[in-house]
């Protein structure tokens, strides 16, 4: 009987640590969504690597306001203005229009999870080094991003978004983040931008 209520002591114990780690989890992501969500806009530079496909590494530029971004590398470019995505691939000056899903937006832009943990995730969070580690696992199994692990500094910027997606995982390195005024236009296609690029609409 001793060891049942010693066992169930530890129990309890490890739960409301559990609990208490979600909670402090909760609150700095609460305070990097206030950081990169910020009203007028923000940008950064990005380097991305893995992910399924073995799409090795690149780097980039990517801009948010809200749920819109736009991210540029050496191979494609990227515009979402909330609801349609368009995508430039320089190789086969191509432009393909999709409504994108939430594993491709997190793919693309490395701040989706500033939304993704308000529902659905359970949270958890330690320290490593002068940064925080949050791990976010999906409550429902069939959901598209399965788990994911964000590097956030004391200043509340991330600096790592970790996302797996099945069993393949992509690492997101991010740096240069600053917040400044953008314009809502730079997240929509301009066709005359690319007046000899072929339109493929895939919606």
């Amino acid at each position: 009987m001793r060891k049942i209520i010693i066992i169930s002591l530890m129990v309890l114990a490890s739960l409301q640590g559990m609990a208490q780690h979600a909670k402090e989890a909760k609150e700095i992501l609460d305070k990097t969504a206030a950081v990169v969500g910020h009203h007028e806009g923000a940008s950064a530079s990005f380097t991305i690597s893995g992910g399924s496909g073995s799409i090795g590494t690149t780097h980039g530029y990517v801009a948010i306001k809200g749920n819109k971004f736009y991210a540029r590398t050496p191979q494609a470019t990227v515009w979402f203005n909330g609801k349609t995505q368009w995508t430039y691939m320089k190789s086969t000056n191509e432009v393909s229009v999709t409504t994108p899903n939430e594993a491709k937006l997190a793919q693309l832009n490395p701040y989706k999870f500033i939304t993704l943990y308000k529902s659905g995730y359970t949270l958890g969070m330690k320290r490593a080094g002068n940064a925080y580690l949050i791990h976010m696992q999906a409550q429902n199994k069939q959901r598209s991003l399965q788990e994911l692990f964000v590097t956030i500094g004391k200043d509340h910027t991330p600096s790592k978004v970790k996302i797996r997606q099945g069993q393949n995982w992509t690492t997101i390195s991010i740096s240069h983040f600053k917040t400044e005024r953008l314009s809502d236009a730079i997240f929509s296609f301009r066709a005359k931008d690319f007046p000899k690029a072929e339109i493929v609409d895939l919606r």
